[in-house]
């Protein structure tokens, strides 16, 4: 089958650059694969038989950063666009099982290759040659299949960073694991116990906004669970109430692939309910129950993203919206408001999308109903925000100035009178208007 792959114009011109100058050269990994799919590649990798000096002097451009020059890569800026280019090597023993101790430069496309974690990234091409494809990758993209290169247990104990990877690419590309490949991931997963954190996280993070994200997610939570131990106890935990068909595990991993495919949003459908197994109880007609659980889902979501070096604004609004998913007053203007006050505007909406996905991931009893409050709350908002309806104290019409020039005395109780004004402007008791604010100050202060 002959492929040919549109090569961007600067790519073209580095390839040709290093070919005249009688070096070998292709795009490599990734961006072949993704052009075979028909997705636009995110970067475009070139690797050639040149030598990182030979590299430099043939390309003759003002901009080449040499700071992987060690493991053969430079980058060369051209026209405000950098490209990575990286000779043709092997690797050397990996004492870490992270990163090879040494790499060896060698001339053949083919060794180089055979280096690489899985066929479908095994691919190199160019104008020229056309595809280079010593290990099956196109056949195994036309099957959708991942496997790795060669034996599956060796890739994983050179790198274990690499049964993330494979699960990874089975979410977002929407492939099946091979065999062989998938047994390796499960028997090799304590591997994952020698990777960073935050390398961690960046899989998992991608492998949440995959399209496969459902099937790759209930075939290995033990792999997941070696970073994360907190959610095996969810794996078959049954829930024993009408309102759910399936164990917690599953209902979890229903609610991250029926959530919008936005990264805070899945983070949060995967956390919310990993307080269950600890807050699970049975009543005296064998109902089960889960009092608590988002409170305790919300303190395990905290300390779970905070080990995996999450960023604190991730951590804090995925904490907020997981504390409040399974809340459920009345679909009134003051009790959206109220829940305004504790999201903001901004993650209200975000809050109704993981109560949303959360329903759907429930049985069907009474869904029509749980469907038809989450609209009525949704409209509801729509409704308070284009009224400039007050939530928070900046909204009041009056400030701390305004007191003081009352004669309030600046400190705590200077703001506890207004959290006290708004939240009777909240409940609709008070008009947000500056005269009657000025009036139920003065009336808290005499009480």
């Amino acid at each position: 089958m002959s492929i040919h792959i549109e090569l961007p114009e600067r790519v073209r011109y580095l390839i040709n650059k290093l070919r005249s100058a009688g070096h070998e050269a292709y795009v490599v990994g990734g961006c072949v694969r993704d052009s075979i799919m028909g997705r636009k590649p995110e970067d475009w990798d070139i690797c050639t038989s040149a030598l990182p000096g030979q590299t430099e002097s043939c390309l003759g451009l003002p901009t080449i950063i040499k700071n992987g020059v060690k493991h053969g890569t430079v980058t060369v800026r051209l026209m405000d666009e950098n490209f990575e280019i990286t000779t043709f090597r092997t690797d050397g023993c990996y004492t870490d099982n992270r990163r090879p101790g040494s790499v060896t430069f060698v001339s053949d496309i083919n060794a180089d290759l055979a280096r690489r974690d899985l066929t479908v990234n095994a691919l190199a091409y160019n104008d020229e040659t056309g595809l280079v494809d010593p290990f099956g990758g196109l056949d195994d993209i036309n099957r959708r299949i991942i496997r790795c290169v060669g034996k599956p247990s060796d890739r994983y104990n050179e790198d274990g960073l690499r049964l993330m990877r494979t699960v990874r690419f089975a979410s977002v590309l929407g492939f099946d694991i091979e065999q062989a490949t998938s047994k390796a991931v499960h028997e090799n997963r304590e591997l994952l116990h020698n990777i960073s954190a935050e390398r961690l996280a960046s899989e998992l993070i991608k492998l949440l906004s995959g399209r496969n994200v459902e099937r790759v997610l209930l075939e290995y939570p033990d792999l997941i669970g070696v970073f994360i131990p907190e959610l095996l106890p969810m794996v078959g935990l049954e829930q024993r109430n009408p309102h759910h068909c399936y164990d917690v595990w599953t209902h979890t991993v229903k609610a991250v692939s029926l959530i919008e495919n936005e990264r805070l949003l899945r983070l949060c459908a995967l956390f919310h309910d990993f307080g269950k197994p600890d807050c699970f109880t049975t009543d005296e007609n064998g109902t089960g129950h889960f009092h608590g659980h988002p409170k305790r889902s919300a303190e395990l979501c905290d300390n779970i993203m905070r080990r995996l070096r999450l960023d604190n604004r991730t951590i804090d609004s995925a904490v907020t919206l997981i504390k409040l998913h399974d809340l459920r007053p009345p679909a009134k203007p003051k009790n959206v408001r109220l829940l305004l006050s504790k999201t903001g505007e901004e993650l209200f909406p975000k809050l109704l999308e993981l109560k949303r996905a959360d329903a759907l991931a429930q049985s069907s009893y009474m869904r029509t109903e749980k469907l038809r409050y989450i609209d009525d709350l949704r409209r509801i908002f729509r409704q308070e925000i284009a009224a400039g309806s007050a939530y928070n104290v900046k909204m009041l019409k009056i400030n701390g100035s305004d007191l003081i020039a009352e004669g309030f005395a600046p400190g705590r109780a200077l703001g506890e009178t207004l959290n006290a004004l708004l939240s009777e402007v909240i409940e609709g008791e008070l008009p947000n208007e500056r005269q009657a604010l000025l009036g139920a100050a003065r009336r808290l202060r005499e009480q």
